[in-house]
């Protein structure tokens, strides 16, 4: 038998996850800002850099939108069980958990990108340093 405080365990987990996908958006549009504002928009590092930008606008917009389903989902599973409508609570819980999954699964590839797009300016870091010596 699965109760009101099930769903309800998932709440906090949820809104602290949309917090942080909320602030890596803010620390995107950020970076997507400085480089736009920068007289070397078209150098070549920001150009390698573009294309993952792209992908991380997309995954955060997928990651940010499951995780609110997700939400929305605990919170309509919580109804359907105040409403003593145990199947329906139960199946709305279980799509609630796999949105959630599927969330967290675009926010570990997206910085999968993140920690790529640092790589390239490491490489390009480094290079100026050796050409610089």
């Amino acid at each position: 038998m699965m109760n009101l405080t099930t769903p309800a365990l998932l709440f906090p987990a949820i809104s602290l996850l949309l917090l942080a996908y909320t602030n890596r958006f803010l620390t995107l549009a950020q970076i997507i800002r400085q480089l736009n504002a920068s007289t070397d928009r078209g150098a070549a590092l920001v150009q390698r850099q573009l294309p993952g930008l792209k992908r991380r606008i997309l995954l955060t917009k997928y990651m940010q939108g499951f995780g609110v389903l997700s939400f929305l989902l605990c919170a309509l599973s919580m109804f359907a069980l105040f409403l003593q409508a145990e199947l329906p609570g139960k199946l709305l819980f279980g799509a609630s958990i796999l949105t959630l999954a599927l969330s967290l699964v675009l926010s570990l590839v997206e910085v999968l990108l993140s920690t790529e797009a640092l790589s390239l300016v490491v490489k390009d870091l480094e290079s100026a340093r050796i050409s610089g010596s």
